[in-house]
């Protein structure tokens, strides 16, 4: 069975990088390119977990959480940020909105995956 994870992040660049790492270790990625184009896939999507950026057009990281953790079929899911914010009151900030880890940017690849691979149920 493939997990299914949701990559939000406005950069073509980190978005191409977490497809290219997750989808080596046999998970399907979908990607977004905001917490908007976030939302509107997850109409159609239930995902194992989610990635996302902070900072980002439109609707940024924080507000993207808030509004998943509203859908009630998305509760428990994780949610990872990954970003190049590292202060502790970003990290609260995060959690506060209903973020399940924290990544900084730049990742390494198999730490990834070993944080991936432990917030799934």
């Amino acid at each position: 069975m493939s997990l299914n994870i949701l990559a939000v992040d406005d950069s073509r660049t980190m978005r191409d990088m977490l497809r290219i790492s997750l989808t080596g270790a046999g998970m399907i990625v979908t990607t977004a390119d905001d917490g908007i184009h976030g939302l509107e896939i997850l109409e159609h999507m239930q995902p194992d977990a989610i990635i996302s950026d902070v900072n980002m057009p439109r609707l940024d990281g924080f507000g993207f959480i808030e509004a998943v953790r509203k859908i009630d079929r998305l509760r428990a899911t994780p949610i990872l940020m990954l970003t190049t914010e590292s202060s502790d009151a970003m990290k609260a900030q995060g959690r506060a909105a209903g973020a399940t880890g924290w990544l900084v940017k730049p990742f390494d690849p198999p730490k990834l995956l070993e944080v991936t691979k432990k917030v799934l149920p």
